[in-house]
């Protein structure tokens, strides 16, 4: 379990380092970054959402005995006869037939059930047909083994099933039953502090000045922050007044593990954020070469990290996607995370210049093509609701037409 508390020069970029291509970004925060987040034991059956911080092992074998697949007749291959001898009785899952086969006989049984002593080959019911004197007579042509799921074949005891980093999925929790764990040894959720900033920023209401502006920013980080698995920690509104900044800051290192900023966070002269950051915390700034975006100031405050994102929610919520989700499953203990794109036709045109990685809001038409909202606008926020993922278009310069292939990752691929 590493030390919570951070080095102060953990997001320090190399000399020289003036616009940051946004893989270099990423390569800072992965090498500076790592998991902060205890470990706890849970019931597998209540750790859906968890990650596991150790590999989980099989118990027990699945399945734990050799079983039959269907409802059927088994016996032994080497033993067969035109038709059978049936002996009584039968075997059920859950209630296995005592004793061993008698050599040359079969045995009435039925999905799931351990096969008895004496049996490897099970023909289906639709396959046999019943004769007088309690026989049975094989209608189709017979494999030895078949129809039969051998002990372990799935996952043998002592067998890594879930690797260590495993966000759980419901799925999983079948997986954890059927193996025999009780109890799994998770990390507990990564606390992400949400704060706003600004005497410009009000709640939503229907009479205020036109000069006021209202929150986006965190309710939407901190539902990302919900949506991605974590425990999200609402810090509020501050005023720009940098006494009650520092006393939330110092509360923040109190009840959260990471704190998500927007706003405030550049050089300007009403940059509280920044300004105080600098002054008592360890504030590094960043020019990622991103669009939208481009400000990202990173800090250090009482061991805690300090994420600045823009202030304008689209540059924002890019931003997360792109920097704060990675990390902050790095940091839960969930390792680095890598989007997937797929590579589709575009139903657009765009001349692009180089130096900047570019981001547009995109949706895929019927005919399986990426549009993209009408503006570029970073203030249009229904341009976010609009799309169902982002055209990522690279750092140098391109001229898309209409067919071309461009890079789409779906919302889906970010976890959200």
């Amino acid at each position: 379990m590493p030390d919570k508390a951070l080095p102060n020069d953990c997001f320090a970029l190399p000399q020289g380092v003036d616009w940051t291509p946004v893989d270099i970004a990423l390569a800072a925060l992965r090498e500076a970054l790592g998991p902060v987040v205890s470990r706890e034991a849970l019931p597998g059956a209540s750790a859906l959402g968890s990650i596991l911080a150790e590999d989980l092992v099989a118990v027990r074998s699945n399945p734990p005995a050799a079983n039959s697949a269907i409802d059927g007749y088994g016996f032994a291959f080497d033993t067969m006869t035109d038709d059978m001898p049936l002996v009584s009785g039968r075997a059920a899952a859950g209630a296995p037939f005592e004793g061993d086969l008698p050599a040359g006989s079969a045995i009435r049984i039925l999905t799931g059930a351990v096969l008895p002593a004496g049996v490897d080959t099970v023909v289906m019911q639709e396959e046999c047909e019943l004769l007088e004197g309690n026989r049975v007579r094989f209608l189709a042509r017979v494999k030895p083994g078949q129809n039969t799921r051998e002990a372990g074949e799935d996952v043998r005891q002592g067998d890594v099933a879930l690797p260590a980093g495993r966000r759980l999925r419901p799925q999983d929790l079948a997986l954890i039953e059927a193996l025999g764990v009780a109890r799994v040894t998770v990390f507990a959720p990564l606390r992400v502090g949400v704060l706003s900033t600004g005497d410009e920023l009000v709640a939503a209401a229907q009479d205020v000045p036109a000069n006021k502006t209202f929150d986006a920013n965190r309710p939407m980080l901190l539902a990302l922050a919900k949506a991605w698995g974590h425990a999200p920690v609402d810090l509020g509104h501050v005023r720009d007044d940098r006494k009650v900044l520092k006393e939330r800051l110092n509360q923040a290192a109190e009840q959260c593990d990471v704190v998500l900023t927007s706003g405030g966070a550049s050089a300007g002269d009403e940059d509280h954020v920044s300004a105080l950051l600098s002054s008592e915390g360890v504030l590094t700034h960043w020019r990622v070469a991103i669009k939208p975006g481009r400000p990202l100031a990173l800090a250090v405050w009482d061991g805690i990290p300090v994420f600045g994102l823009p202030g304008n929610p689209v540059a924002a919520f890019v931003c997360s996607l792109i920097f704060a989700r990675p990390t902050l499953s790095l940091m839960s203990g969930g390792g680095w995370l890598e989007p997937q794109g797929f590579d589709i036709p575009a139903a657009f045109r765009k001349s692009k210049k180089a130096g900047r990685r570019e981001y547009l809001r995109a949706r895929v038409t019927a005919e399986g093509r990426a549009e993209v909202f009408a503006s570029e606008g970073s203030g249009r926020i229904s341009g976010l609701s609009w799309a169902d993922g982002l055209v990522e278009l690279g750092d140098a310069a391109r001229d898309v037409k209409e067919g071309d292939l461009v890079r789409y990752i779906p919302f889906s691929s970010f976890g959200i």
